[in-house]
């Protein structure tokens, strides 16, 4: 072998890899915003009338073209994704590396979280939007099976979110090659398009889409809010980041992704322009009427990958804002070895499919929906590019004018957007508004809650040295065996210890009080992971650290004990943990009587913590207390 053939099979193996990477993300990362023609173009003429002029449609397409170059390819691709947690990404990383890591900061964190809350909103209509979309070509092929359309995108969403317990490891390895097939047959209806009308290619000059909105008045302002449902899914390629890499979602993007979307776009507008009629979905107009139930079959299987993408991204959220301590506890399902992205939440999945399911009963059909859809994508999309501003300053040390320049541009075109969507709120933009204010009191409440809590748990710690003496003093019985005393609080003797000696009488021979702490990175370092300071013989205080993207396993941590000089015994280990009843504090000075009630309500339910922290079950001894916040 030569030196060249040496370094040669390194190479096509990377090649490979990312070519593999790349085609999985096609079946994750663009699902969403690949499924976006099927409605965008249908619902932007609804608004500029059933008659559109060469300049309206032109103007359109332009900014459609446009809108994807500036929004996905310019700021997600090139900028968000350049901005990274120690590899994940999405607007709660950013917040987290902006608002935790680099010191406490609420209006960031405020931020982070309402735009987290926002995609909650999102998620639960793109299901619907997206399946309707694809159902309603039932309507273009045999409009007798009209009737049947809203049923059959019904069945099809409750089956969607009944089969997620069930895991998409096996289906899911064939989602990315489907929507390989899904984009290449986009872009060749696409081009027979446009070989109907080649001059529609003319919209890549920008000025016919700003000569559009100078010259139609609210029209223009009101098609802004339909332009943008083409770039609704360009978050998810910041937000999967950390599941296949910046590369292979870039490289997918550019060379499968975006120019597939043009195309399709372009062979739209083309035939609109060869008098192609406007009342009907233009999408499936460009399909040859012998292959349309085939295509209509495609469309709906697209659709559904998009759904699962969306519902795996409000699991992988989820899981997030529980770790950064902004979500009670929930029950988290590992549905595969193989990757660990493939997870369940069953409260999640059975909310979102209610309100999805509700969502296309009411609205019956895409056209409508598309009135609630967009806003809560675009105030998102106004939050990160403030956090990416920040970004520019604090993580790449930019100067103000470069930073307000770029930022800034981002800024003004969301805006625009997020303006023109406002105009949706009476016709059903209210819907995801209304979602995300209720996920965002949600994390708010459990998070005050928690703090509250801690608090009041920090306040009742006796020093080491006289809960030692006071033991001894007493002749508190030692028993063999170690205990493990997991606590929130960082000094001291936990509550739950005290507790326990006034109840029990008796107390381990070894004994270590462990505090869990969730960090503001993703992943910890193995050997950073436990540390153990020794507070007296046989007795020492130890800190577990996890990243937000972790799951917490402190039987499977405490192996590391004994190399720190803690000498538990492993096989003989009690541990103990508290179950909190919270009450209102008497003097008023703690939380509002409605957060308490809420945040007892959401303690109540929420996930053992023996199950959280993957405790033997045989193993735990749960000491019930009153807490006043």
């Amino acid at each position: 072998m030569t030196a060249s053939q040496s370094i040669e099979a390194p190479q096509n193996g990377a090649r490979a890899g990312v070519a593999a990477t790349g085609l999985s993300a096609l079946g994750v990362v663009f699902g969403d915003i690949g499924t976006s023609p099927l409605y965008t173009l249908k619902t932007v003429l609804n608004l500029t009338g059933s008659a559109p002029s060469a300049d309206i449609v032109l103007g359109l397409l332009s900014l459609l073209l446009w809108t994807l170059i500036v929004i996905t390819s310019i700021k997600y691709v090139i900028f968000a994704m350049s901005i990274d947690n120690d590899g994940e990404g999405g607007i709660l990383a950013l917040m987290a590396l902006l608002g935790i890591k680099k010191q406490q900061r609420p209006a960031i964190v405020a931020l982070g979280l309402f735009g987290a809350a926002l995609i909650y909103g999102d998620g639960a209509i793109t299901p619907a939007i997206s399946v309707l979309s694809a159902m309603e070509g039932l309507d273009v092929a045999a409009p007798a099976l009209k009737p049947f359309v809203l049923p059959a995108t019904v069945v099809i969403l409750i089956g969607l979110f009944a089969l997620q317990p069930l895991g998409t490891a096996k289906i899911g390895k064939a989602f990315g090659p489907i929507m390989l097939v899904w984009f290449a047959v986009m872009a060749a209806l696409g081009v027979r398009g446009l070989l109907l009308h080649p001059s529609v290619l003319l919209a890549l000059n920008p000025l016919y889409g700003l000569r559009f909105l100078a010259s139609h008045g609210m029209t223009s302002f009101l098609a802004l809010g339909g332009v943008f449902l083409c770039v609704t899914g360009a978050e998810a390629l910041y937000a999967d980041m950390g599941h296949f890499g910046a590369r292979p979602i870039r490289l997918a993007w550019s060379f499968i992704v975006f120019p597939s979307l043009l195309l399709n776009y372009a062979g739209q507008c083309a035939i609109v322009l060869d008098g192609a009629s406007t009342e009907s979905n233009i999408f499936y107009q460009l399909c040859p009427a012998p292959l349309l139930l085939p295509f209509i079959l495609l469309a709906t299987v697209a659709t559904i990958i998009a759904s699962q993408s969306i519902i795996t991204g409000a699991f992988s959220m989820t899981r997030q804002a529980i770790q950064l301590g902004w979500l009670p506890r929930l029950r988290i399902a590992q549905t595969s070895q193989e990757g660990y992205g493939q997870i369940y939440v069953g409260v999640v999945n059975w909310l979102l499919m209610a309100v999805t399911v509700g969502l296309a009963l009411i609205f019956k059909k895409s056209d409508n929906l598309a009135s609630a859809y967009g806003i809560a994508v675009s105030a998102t999309m106004l939050m990160t590019s403030a956090l990416l501003y920040i970004a520019m300053r604090e993580i790449w040390n930019w100067s103000f004018l470069r930073s307000a320049a770029i930022a800034g541009a981002f800024l003004v075109v969301d805006a625009a957007f997020f303006l023109a969507n406002l105009a949706k709120i009476a016709d059903g933009g209210y819907v995801p508004l209304i979602l995300a204010a209720s996920v965002y009191t949600v994390m708010l409440v459990w998070h005050r809650g928690m703090n509250a809590v801690t608090q009041a748990a920090q306040q009742k710690g006796v020093a080491v040295g006289p809960f030692l003496a006071e033991v001894a003093a007493k002749k508190i019985a030692r028993v063999p065996g170690g205990a493990v005393f997991l606590t929130r609080t960082n000094a001291d003797v936990p509550p739950i210890m005290l507790w326990h000696i006034r109840h029990n009488r008796a107390l381990h021979e070894k004994l270590i009080v462990l505090t869990v702490s969730t960090l503001s990175v993703p992943w910890t370092k193995p050997d950073e992971r436990l540390t153990i300071t020794t507070l007296a013989p046989n007795f020492w205080r130890g800190t577990a650290r996890y990243g937000f993207m972790e799951r917490p396993d402190i039987p499977g941590l405490l192996k590391q004990a004994d190399a720190a000089g803690c000498t538990l015994p492993l096989d003989d280990i009690t541990y103990f943990v508290g179950h909190e009843t919270v009450i209102s504090r008497e003097d008023g000075k703690g939380l509002f009587g409605q957060e308490t009630a809420l945040f007892a309500l959401m303690e109540r339910n929420a996930a053992h913590v023996s199950d959280f922290f993957r405790l033997p079950e045989d193993g735990v001894v749960e000491i019930g207390r009153q807490v006043a916040i």
